[in-house]
């Protein structure tokens, strides 16, 4: 084994043993839902079964259904797969200086075991009959153009539609100019192109921020009165603020080592080899993530190992630098915590920007539906032309009568797998012939 892997293997090593013992000791979960449970349990008001049921209900579904089928169409790990597992692990781990060792061991193997294993379920894919690994990457297609539209989306939800057309209007207009303009030759046969996607981004963004900071408030000081009246639990986080700078530090790390992804945006255009437009993905997304982590941690005195999740943006930007991720990563995770208390005067001052968080993790989730279900369509019937798309549709809407449905966004890569899995044991049975 080479050094490159092993370093890999430290990592996220390290990252599941670390994530797995702060979950244990309740400073920091990745679960958004699970958050406001935690202080309820670290105050006895609920039993050790009680938070692990409550963890193991939360996220296992996320982890099995949405975090690995979306990870194995990209051969990066969508760190779903792995904070919310340690978010687990830490849970049902005991108390005491017992569950820290326990679970920060069982952690660290969890996170050696999904790296191994998933690697090797695309190395058993790939000696399939039919390998359908290839067509599996196209579940992703639709995201990568998908992912600009998302600020018009959050405009028209938070303001009106009359302003989510224009920002709409005005990004397809800067995608088409780019496309058709974006090449420059600059001399002696070299010649730069701008990212299409990247700028009709940016455009949407910057017509989102405008929109949200004409919003006026309305004198209601709701998070710095949560400061005030929460000032305990946010000392608490500032008094583990080592343990979380470092779990920021092993986050920008594994992602700069292309190890894992925030999300299936920057993920998929990580695996197109797209870095300044996930960058600007990840960036954005954090900028989404901003009044749910800080309000979460004001009002619970929990942390997410994440942060903001800006700490992705750093690996990606530093990618094939992991020490010097890990150092920027750890610093960028220590200022967060240190701007607690100013950013929530800052929400305060700006309340369009406060809301504005909610509408744009609502609009992602909404484009990133759609965009994997569609994706999700084109890689089944690309394994099984003319059966595809009636697979996926079908089990788009069975799903939403299920009495336990997995979640939307991972039904397209779902669907995908279990069809490849089917055309495979069909194929094996002389039932199936692939086409071409």
């Amino acid at each position: 084994m080479d050094g490159s892997k092993v370093m890999e293997l430290v990592v996220i090593a390290l990252l599941g043993g670390v994530c797995s013992i702060l979950a244990n000791r309740g400073i920091a979960v990745f679960n958004d839902g699970l958050r406001p449970i935690v202080p309820e349990f670290l105050e006895g008001k609920i039993g050790k079964k009680e938070i692990a049921a409550t963890s193991f209900a939360l996220s296992f579904g996320l982890v099995i259904g949405f975090g690995i089928p979306v990870s194995i169409g990209a051969s990066i790990i969508l760190v779903h797969s792995i904070l919310l597992a340690t978010d687990i692990i830490g849970s049902w781990s005991p108390e005491g200086t017992k569950g820290m060792v326990i679970s920060g061991a069982v952690g660290a193997l969890y996170g050696v075991g999904i790296v191994l294993g998933l690697q090797a379920v695309v190395d058993l894919f790939a000696k399939l009959p039919i390998n359908f690994l290839d067509s599996l990457s196209m579940v992703g297609s639709p995201v990568v153009i998908a992912f600009s539209i998302f600020p018009a989306v959050a405009i028209a939800h938070q303001h009106n539609f009359k302003k989510g057309a224009i920002a709409f209007l005005a990004t397809m207009l800067t995608l088409f100019t780019v496309k058709k303009f974006g090449t420059f030759n600059i001399g002696n046969g070299t010649s730069f192109t701008l990212s299409a996607e990247g700028m009709s981004l940016l455009v949407g963004m910057i017509f989102m921020i405008v929109f949200a900071i004409q919003v006026k408030g309305d004198g209601n000081d709701s998070n710095q009165n949560l400061m005030s009246i929460f000032l305990e639990r946010v000392e608490r986080i500032k008094k583990n603020w080592i343990l979380l700078s470092l779990t920021g530090g092993l986050v920008s790390a594994a992602t700069s080592l292309l190890m894992i992804a925030g999300d299936p945006i920057s993920l998929n255009l990580l695996s197109e080899g797209k870095f300044s437009e996930a960058a600007l993905a990840a960036f954005a997304r954090g900028i989404g993530f901003i009044p749910l982590v800080f309000s979460t941690a004001i009002v619970t005195g929990v942390y997410s190992p994440a942060g903001t999740t800006f700490v992705f943006v750093v690996g990606i930007l530093l990618r094939g630098n992991p020490i010097v991720a890990f150092v920027v990563g750890a610093a960028v995770m220590f200022v967060e915590i240190l701007l607690l208390n100013g950013m929530a005067k800052g929400l305060d001052r700006f309340p369009g920007v406060r809301e504005m968080g909610e509408y744009i993790r609502t609009s992602m989730n909404k484009v990133l539906e759609v965009a994997l279900l569609i994706g999700g369509a084109m890689a089944s019937e690309s394994i099984a032309p003319g059966i595809g798309y009636f697979w996926v549709i079908g089990l788009s809407l069975l799903n939403k009568t299920a009495k336990k449905p997995i979640v939307d966004l991972a039904v397209g890569p779902v669907a995908a797998i279990s069809l490849g899995i089917i055309v495979n044991i069909l194929y094996l049975l002389g039932l199936f012939t692939p086409a071409g």
